[in-house]
């Protein structure tokens, strides 16, 4: 899976199959794939948002013409007031907890607790969801909640922010990347207090950090070789 579309979220198609799949372009992040046709509503660019509400709870169920179906956090609420939101002609009703644009006071405290959340999330390549994320997926579903738009991959995000020059002056929120012995980025994690991290290996779990990595505190030794930390708030 190259990665995974959360409801609400927008593409633009590119190219279709006779066998009802088609290429989309990701709005939020860019991302060019295949998926079912019958997954999507098509809906007229003047009739979307241009901020819709975020789902910060990790699985809450939406109801629509007597239906119900789960979204999980992350996930985009067009037209939202609090109550109900909409997708082209359907209307839906939604209880839980979402974050709405401008409303959006981002701090580390709240980057913490939305990272906790996902704790223990299984791994799962191109995931972005409490039922399989993986490392970039992670950072980028917490920052969207926050209304800090993020690219899909550690690669990328490692372009946003300020270079913080030492690894001892990292701060609650900032963004670690890590390297393979071939010195490309291939990781990242979410700096916590006292020098932890939060990251998705095998699972979402909190290890600690110093100069060299990260040092798996299960097995008892290190994983990941950090290369640089960024400053994103």
């Amino acid at each position: 899976m190259l990665s995974q579309l959360l409801f609400g979220e927008r593409v633009r198609i590119l190219s279709t199959k006779k066998n009802d799949w088609v290429q989309v372009e990701t709005l939020y992040d860019g991302v060019i794939g295949w998926m079912d046709r019958r997954q999507l509503y098509e809906v007229p660019t003047s009739s979307v948002s241009d901020q819709p509400a975020v789902c910060i709870d990790i699985a809450e169920a939406v109801f629509c013409d007597g239906d119900s179906t789960y979204v999980t956090i992350g996930a985009e609420f067009d037209h939202y007031d609090g109550m109900i939101f909409r997708i082209a002609d359907h209307v839906y009703r939604y209880s839980g907890q979402a974050a709405m644009g401008d409303s959006i006071s981002p701090s580390y405290a709240l980057i913490e607790k939305l990272a906790k959340k996902l704790l223990n999330a299984p791994s799962l390549a191109g995931g972005r969801s409490p039922f399989g994320v993986d490392p970039a997926g992670l950072v980028q579903i917490v920052f969207k909640c926050i209304g800090v738009a993020l690219e899909r991959t550690a690669a990328e995000q490692v372009h946003h922010g300020e270079t913080v020059d030492f690894w001892e002056a990292a701060q609650p929120g900032d963004l670690a990347f890590f390297c393979e012995e071939t010195d490309q980025i291939s990781h990242v994690g979410i700096v916590l207090e006292n020098h932890n991290v939060i990251h998705a290996a095998g699972r979402v779990r909190i290890d600690k950090m110093d100069h060299y990595g990260i040092f798996n505190l299960d097995i008892q030794q290190y994983t990941h070789r950090l290369k640089i930390v960024k400053r994103i708030l």
